[in-house]
């Protein structure tokens, strides 16, 4: 039988001050709740500029508490009053000294279910991340949302697919891949490993990007968000590489038991002979 969640992914360029881009996403709450959106996701540390493209401590006052700071709780009064589940790619601070590159999952009540702290964590001209973060180490948690089983992996971890793995054997449905990233560096890979996780895994995956140039350097981010499905078929159009845009669409969770049935990847692993694979 078919099960069809509408989502959302919404990609946006830097305003210039931390309230108006909050503003910004609270905006696009309002905009994909009237659409009848049921999820949205945001990209990486949505509420300011990728920092990541110098090194500076005076960004380190980006980092707030989850759940207790007042992004998360603002958030949860707009899920609360739209009925709808969030993803909030934010800059933590589990205490001073402390930061992880970290997303907090609500539900649709405007409870708090939990987070996802990035892994993998790069330190590379232009995303000088080692800087600001410490690598997750809460795993890879599924969370059990009004719309279905939902996992976070952020940006870079994407190029690694033992992640990918991980939450699809906790049973997720959908993952959301909110990231930052620009023209030139792995453009080529945006439109090839997300899919291709999406088939290896047998779920659906949303890649949310933000667009333009910020005042910090010359990354170019190119946008184009977009949902695909476990046949690593685009669901709908992809996104503009330059403007704003919410990308809202219809996907029917049905399919994963279709292609699952069809392929049986989980059926024919081989975890007894994957040792070699974790050494170090």
């Amino acid at each position: 039988m078919s099960r069809v969640i509408r989502a959302a992914v919404f990609q946006t360029a830097w305003t210039g001050d931390k309230e108006s881009m909050i503003q910004v996403h609270e905006q696009a709450v309002r905009d994909a709740a009237a659409q009848g959106a049921q999820v949205l996701c945001f990209q990486e540390l949505f509420y300011g500029p990728y920092f990541c493209q110098v090194q500076d401590p005076a960004f380190y006052e980006y980092a707030e508490q989850i759940p207790d700071g007042p992004i998360v709780q603002r958030f949860q009064a707009l899920a609360r009053e739209h009925g709808i589940v969030l993803v909030l790619p934010m800059y933590e601070e589990e205490q001073p000294g402390v930061l992880y590159n970290t997303a907090a999952v609500i539900d649709a009540d405007g409870s708090y279910l939990g987070k996802y702290r990035k892994h993998h964590i790069p330190q590379v001209n232009g995303f000088w991340e080692k800087f600001y973060f410490r690598p997750g180490n809460v795993g890879w948690p599924v969370f059990d949302t009004a719309v279905g089983k939902i996992g976070v992996y952020i940006c870079y971890d994407r190029h690694f697919p033992e992640g990918w793995r991980a939450l699809g054997l906790e049973g997720a449905e959908i993952v959301f891949n909110p990231s930052a990233t620009s023209r030139g560096l792995s453009a080529y890979l945006w439109q090839l490993e997300q899919p291709a996780a999406a088939v290896a895994n047998e779920y659906f995956v949303g890649a949310i990007n933000r667009v333009g140039i910020e005042e910090l350097g010359d990354n170019d981010f190119y946008g184009t968000s977009y949902f695909v499905d476990p046949e690593a078929q685009f669901v709908g159009e992809v996104a503009s590489d330059k403007e704003s845009e919410l990308v809202v669409r219809d996907l029917d969770l049905a399919k994963l038991r279709e292609v699952r049935d069809r392929w049986q990847f989980y059926r024919d692993r081989r975890p007894e002979a994957y040792g070699p694979l974790t050494a170090p």
